[in-house]
């Protein structure tokens, strides 16, 4: 840590060893050590997107946790947003060459409205398609010391989010009927299937689950589901099932212990984020990640804006905080990543700081004070 606190003036970039360098199973040794020489010699640069809603208020409390840690980060901030009129393609290209010099970020929701204003895909799907950002990640785990409806959950949800049926192509055929075109493609199902079955291999998982509605669109998530299989079987010591999607929904509220890492294509995978975030406390507890070969960006499991809350500093930090946290693992800055985590874990299993979603009467100020509080700095 000495080399860290020494005040060198090198900003580096983190290095593109692929932005799911830490779930792959093939990172060089050459990459490795080139990432620990990064740690040991100076400040990563990471790309912020404050978003929408209380994302700025809960960047701010990340900003004030790195400070108090000595998080050897700089953020180079952004702000793209639709309903505040601040977005626009030169804005998103910024975002994007910032971007590829960081190869990270951490951003907050991008809300989308509801109105069509001549343009089908959003800011937040053009952004993520840019990137190739094809594979979402929200590992939802209780918190010890809060309880919920179903406690000890730990399960994966890996979501193919660049098509499916966000792929933004509707038209009117006729007047009145409206066409929405769902796609799936060979290469991108059997590109986040092996990602999700080398998830489960990296991190010692037992099981994969496919997730589809192939009895009813036989040949879209046919498709999807055959790409799984013929994956799965590259994985012998893996255990394979499938499970259509409504069972699955009533599944995970009745026994979802049942469940491992979890794969699907794009609005299945939206869906099961944000039920699955329910049972173990909600938006404000569950962080969540996004891959491409290239990029990584950690953002909170499910994406709410929580616009109620603007200003009133109520929302909980949490789920900003531990994808903050995950996102500086990912730097391999193990120390900063755990001092964090653990600060957060050990404020909600001591109870007495918990925002109003948690069943307390804290606000976001008090909540981040107590995890800077927590801060065992070396």
């Amino acid at each position: 840590m000495a080399a860290l606190s020494a005040g060198r003036a090198g900003l580096l970039r983190a290095q593109s060893l692929g932005a799911w360098r830490a779930l792959g199973t093939s990172a060089t040794l050459l990459q490795q050590a080139q990432a620990k020489s990064h740690r040991a010699e100076g400040t990563f640069q990471v790309t912020m997107l404050p978003g929408d809603g209380v994302g700025p208020e809960l960047m701010h409390a990340v900003k004030e946790v790195f400070k108090a840690g000595n998080v050897p980060v700089i953020f180079d901030e952004h702000h793209l947003s639709e309903v505040q009129n601040t977005a626009s393609e030169e804005k998103l290209d910024r975002v994007v060459d910032s971007m590829k010099e960081s190869k990270v970020a951490l951003i907050g929701k991008i809300h989308t409205p509801m109105e069509y204003k001549g343009d089908l895909a959003s800011y937040d799907m053009r952004l993520r398609r840019k990137l190739d950002l094809f594979a979402n990640v929200v590992h939802v785990k209780s918190l010890s010391g809060y309880q919920t409806r179903h406690n000890n959950l730990d399960l994966v949800i890996i979501r193919e989010q660049t098509e499916g049926e966000y792929s933004s192509l509707e038209h009117e055929s006729a007047k009145g009927v409206i066409e929405c075109l769902k796609i799936i493609t060979r290469a991108k199902s059997q590109r986040i299937a092996k990602f999700a079955f080398d998830y489960a291999t990296k991190k010692g998982r037992a099981k994969v689950t496919a997730v589809h509605k192939a009895n009813i669109m036989k040949l879209g998530d046919g498709l999807f589901l055959q790409c799984c299989k013929e994956v799965a079987e590259l994985y012998p010591k893996i255990k394979f099932d499938t499970m259509i999607i409504d069972n699955c929904c009533m599944q995970l509220v009745q026994n979802p212990y049942q469940f491992d890492v979890l794969v699907m294509p794009n609005l299945y995978g939206n869906i099961v984020d944000n039920l699955a975030a329910g049972l173990v406390g909600g938006a404000g507890v569950v962080p969540g990640e996004s891959y491409s070969a290239e990029y990584a960006v950690f953002e909170m499991g499910a994406r709410h804006p929580f616009a109620q809350a603007v200003g009133r500093n109520i929302a909980n930090p949490t789920a900003m905080l531990l994808s903050a946290s995950n996102m500086l693992r990912h730097l391999n800055l193990e120390y900063h990543s755990n001092m964090i985590s653990d600060a957060v874990k050990k404020v909600i299993k001591g109870g007495k700081v918990r925002t109003a979603d948690m069943g307390g009467y804290s606000t976001s100020m008090d909540f981040t004070q107590a995890v800077i509080d927590a801060l065992e700095v070396q």
